[in-house]
Order: C-alpha cells, then sequence, then structure tokens
C-alpha cells in the first residue's frame, strides 16, 4: 500500500498511467468505433478538422478517416511495442545472466559483442536492417527488438554480478544444484524487478523507433501506424497545416 501511495503521489507517474490508459482504450474501442478498415477511402482528400461531422478530424491527402488511423494505430503501436519489448528482454536478459554469472572469459565475449552493437546508434542500426531485409511490419518490429537488448543485458549482468555470491546462492549451490538452475530459479527471480522496470523504457523506444522509420517512409505502409500518419502529414504541411 505505501508503494502504491508514494506512486500516485508523483504527478509524472500518474500523467504517465492516464496517458498509457487512453492509448489502451482507444486501441480496444478502435474496432467498435470504426469499425471500418482504417486505410480505406472515407470522403474527399484533406477534410479540415470540425468540419465534417462524419470525420471529426477531417482526411488525409487520399481521402482516409484521420481519426480512424490514430485510434486503430494505437494497436500498432501497443503490437510494436510490446512485441519488441519481450524480444529484446529476452535476448537481454539471456546474454546478461550467463554473463554476469560465469564472468571470466565468457563475460569479456558477451560483453564485447554488446559494445559491439552499442558502437552504432540504435536507429542507424535499424535502419541497415530494414534496407537488408524489409519493412513489413513483422520485420520491423523484431529489428526493433533486436537492436534494443544491449541496455537490458548490462542491465541483467550488473545484477548476476551483485547476487550471484550472496549466501542463499551458495546455500543452493552447496546443496548440489545445476548452474541452470542457480541461475533460473535462484539468481534471475531476484534480477528481474529492475529489468521489468527498465522494460517500460525499452517499449516506449520501441514504438518511437518504428515512428521515426515510418515518417522516414521505411516502415511498413499497409498498416495504420501513428509514424505513418506524422509522415504523411509532412507532405503536405506547408499547404494544409
Amino acid at each position: 500500500m505505501d508503494a502504491v501511495k508514494r506512486y500516485f503521489r508523483s504527478p509524472a507517474a500518474v500523467t504517465g498511467l492516464v496517458l498509457l490508459l487512453i492509448v489502451v482504450a482507444m486501441a480496444i474501442s478502435a474496432g467498435w468505433l470504426y469499425p471500418r478498415e482504417p486505410l480505406s477511402l472515407a470522403g474527399r482528400p484533406l477534410i479540415w478538422p470540425f468540419s465534417n461531422p462524419r470525420f471529426l478530424l477531417g482526411t488525409d491527402n487520399s481521402g482516409r478517416d484521420i481519426a480512424a488511423q490514430i485510434f486503430h494505430g494505437a494497436r500498432i503501436s501497443l503490437l510494436i511495442g510490446g512485441v519488441a519489448t519481450a524480444i529484446a528482454i529476452a535476448i537481454g536478459v539471456l546474454i546478461g545472466a550467463f554473463a554476469g554469472f560465469y564472468g571470466g572469459w565468457i563475460d569479456n565475449v558477451l560483453m564485447r559483442i554488446t559494445e559491439a552493437f552499442q558502437t552504432l546508434p540504435n536507429f542507424v542500426l535499424l535502419l541497415v536492417l530494414v534496407a537488408v531485409f524489409g519493412s513489413t511490419l513483422t520485420t520491423v518490429t523484431i529489428a526493433v527488438g533486436v537492436v534494443s537488448w544491449p541496455a537490458p543485458a548490462r542491465l541483467t549482468r550488473a545484477e548476476f554480478l551483485s547476487l550471484r555470491n550472496r549466501e542463499f546462492v551458495q546455500a543452493a549451490r552447496t546443496l548440489g544444484m545445476r548452474d541452470i538452475q542457480l541461475i533460473v530459479g535462484e539468481i534471475l527471480p531476484n534480477a528481474l524487478p529492475p529489468v521489468i522496470v527498465y522494460a517500460s523504457v525499452v517499449m516506449a523506444v520501441a514504438i518511437l523507433l518504428e515512428s521515426a522509420l515510418a515518417f522516414l517512409h521505411l516502415s511498413d505502409p499497409n498498416v495504420a501506424s501513428w509514424g505513418n500518419l506524422i509522415g504523411l502529414g509532412r507532405d503536405v504541411l506547408r499547404v494544409q497545416w
């Protein structure tokens, strides 16, 4: 209860929770409020917001309902953020756990690989992956997850380094537990809380990375995403602000 009270005393935390609930509510209600395909033609192009009751936020330069794309785009953003975060955390935890538990040359090799990934900015590496493997929704989601694992890996490694010599681990080792049992059953449950908290940051960055790709017309054009909306709006910003 104390943790809940402290949470609700933080204006930033409450604001973030409200925004998240709004996005989730938009994703859930999209099919009910806008049952038609969001990318289908709905009216004449570039109808201004609030000038037509059928199109509350107007239409884009192809005549598609902007409000429908925003609501359905919430689903795409949550999907990309959730799946990419799961991929990044899974890879990061796996590499960080083995590096932190075994140390020595295994730690050196895995951390050098991690540093090699961190040498290039996430977005530059993402551009390379999309250019090589294509820009479908599945490819973009996997690529975002693949470029986002180094930070969770380093965080997991730090937690394992601080936990691997604790008394409860030594006691479990004395009882004859194998390494994989120690990693999964003893250390990982105690190392996960900060990693789970950091997953929210990974999810936010994943959504922004996809939006940046879509802004450059490098994401999947066949889905209604917020990034695609921003990219389309850029093309007519000077004449239809």
